[in-house]
């Protein structure tokens, strides 16, 4: 896939990432995600409390990849680092335009009584495949 077409494939709505994170004992953590783009950077939220969340104050590498399990499969993986940031500005709005791309956007209230982090991915690499299996 060309940048512009990873772009996209990312922005397409419903598909959820699963996100790597490494635990304290050395371990993969794999969770799925809700996520949107801002520009290169994949934007998710969670709760400060969550495993996901303690393993990237830790250590701040992830990788995350979003796959299309449809015929002919594709798939995205973006490996980089995050930044966290506790209920920044437009925090709510994150969490509602995150939510809308996956259900109602006014369930992103209800998210950000929950969820208390913005985390921002930068892509250190990014690896896209199109047609697998064509």
């Amino acid at each position: 896939m060309s940048p512009a077409e990873t772009l996209a494939f990312l922005a397409q709505d419903g598909r959820t990432a699963k996100l790597a994170t490494v635990r304290v004992d050395g371990w993969p953590d794999i969770v799925p995600v809700w996520f949107a783009l801002d520009g290169r950077q994949i934007v998710f939220t969670c709760q400060s409390t969550s495993v996901k969340a303690l393993n990237l104050a830790r250590d701040p590498r992830a990788a995350l990849s979003v796959d299309d399990e449809a015929f002919p499969h594709s798939f995205v993986t973006v490996r980089g680092t995050v930044e966290l940031a506790t209920r920044p500005p437009g925090f709510a709005e994150w969490t509602a335009r995150i939510a809308g791309r996956y259900t109602d956007p006014a369930a992103g209230a209800r998210i950000a009584e929950i969820d208390d982090l913005l985390v921002r991915l930068t892509p250190a690499s990014i690896l896209a495949r199109t047609e697998i299996g064509v």
